[in-house]
């Protein structure tokens, strides 16, 4: 490809562009080699502001990058700068994180999901208060719990200034277009990755680890998004070989997913005189690990349940919490990453100076302001108006 010679009075490296075949287990090269000025230069003037980012200029807290990027695994930067801004309200340090119970961190994370990151992140905090500190290398972070390959190459070169890639799915659709790698995720992954940790080879970037770094991110997350990218704005069009083939939309390409599944379950919904709620806890492991639930029938474990109909069958007589006259509230859907789950909830409310015996099985009664609730159980607890508890 010919250099572009212009660019605010100076010229252009030479992008360096090696044939790539389509194959991923014959790629031995480098691919392309950007101009890292390029990229950081458009990062000057349209970083994006965002709560754990230090100002120009700043060395990043280490704790604020591990925080936010433990949030942000699969989950949308709006939907966790509130969840962010609130665990820092709360524990200002990791140190305080650390000392905290654990019940405290799952109350202030439900609703994130995948309630694993919460538990791996009190046991990483308190791993860091007996080190004294964050480890300063990329081995030393990986070998604390629920720190990856990704996290901590981001915690490395955003907090440390380490020069390293961290490669999400922001930087893989980069890759796969600047390379116009074709063979589909996930499969294409180990290639994209090696191809990707040579896009901080240029001096630029080596010299400022933690703005690349983060000029990745944004610039997946604006210009190089999923669907419509802004390639006549993109620092780097000139060098990008989808754009060149006119297919940087296509890319990168995915698998076919396979038909998610769909579970069903019967939830009861009781409340006590006071307004509380009877609630179970999840086992520690697994699904929503640590939440509290609705009592109900069983609709996590295995790979599918029984019908509707098949479940009312033998729902109320044993999995009912107690006998009542149960009031339909209504029906929930969720959407989980592996199956679809559609609850019917019913209600009932325990009349005053009631003695109901109630099998502790079944869980124990809660204002639902003190309860460790997921998104699919907030749900289950406010549809419909009857046996509908208040949740401040």
């Amino acid at each position: 490809m010919e250099p572009s010679y212009h660019h605010h009075g100076e010229r252009r490296k030479q992008f360096s562009i090696a044939p790539l075949p389509r194959h991923p287990f014959f790629v031995i090269d480098t691919g392309v080699t950007p101009d890292a000025s390029l990229l950081l230069h458009w990062y000057d003037r349209h970083r994006r502001t965002l709560p754990w980012r230090a100002a120009p200029g700043q060395q990043a807290d280490p704790y604020h990058v591990w925080l936010s990027e433990i949030m942000l695994q699969q989950t949308v930067v709006q939907t966790v700068i509130p969840y962010y801004e609130r665990f820092l309200e709360r524990f200002p340090t990791v140190d305080a994180l650390a000392e905290a119970p654990q019940e405290d961190v799952l109350q202030l994370w439900a609703g994130l999901g995948y309630y694993a990151r919460a538990r791996n992140l009190h046991a990483c905090a308190r791993a860091i208060h007996r080190l004294g500190g964050f480890p300063r290398t990329i081995e030393g972070l990986q070998a604390l719990p629920g720190i990856g390959t990704y996290t901590s190459r981001a915690i490395a070169a955003i907090a440390f200034n380490i020069p390293a890639v961290p490669v999400d799915g922001n930087v893989e659709r980069i890759t796969a277009r600047l390379n116009a790698v074709e063979d589909p995720l996930p499969a294409s992954r180990p290639l994209l990755a090696r191809l990707a940790s040579h896009l901080n080879d240029d001096p630029a970037a080596q010299a400022r680890p933690s703005d690349f770094a983060q000029a990745l991110f944004d610039l997946g997350a604006s210009l190089c998004s999923p669907r419509s990218p802004s390639c006549l704005t993109c620092p780097w069009r000139d060098c990008c070989l989808a754009k060149a083939r006119n297919m940087a939309e296509t890319l990168p390409a995915r698998q076919k997913k396979k038909t998610r599944p769909t579970r069903h379950a019967i939830l009861f919904r009781v409340l006590d005189p006071e307004g509380h709620v009877l609630l179970r806890s999840r086992p520690s492991e697994g699904l929503l690990g640590g939440t509290d639930e609705l009592p109900g029938t069983p609709w996590s474990e295995g790979r599918s349940t029984p019908s509707p109909a098949r479940l009312a069958e033998t729902a109320f007589t044993r999995h009912a919490p107690v006998q009542a006259q149960w009031e339909e509230c209504g029906e929930v859907k969720h959407i989980f990453s592996h199956f679809t789950l559609l609850v019917r909830v019913y209600g009932c409310t325990l009349p005053e100076k009631s003695n109901y015996p109630i099998d502790p099985a079944h869980g124990r009664f809660l204002p639902p302001g003190d309860a460790i609730l997921s998104s699919v159980m907030k749900k289950c607890l406010l549809v419909g108006t009857r046996h509908r508890p208040r949740m401040t």
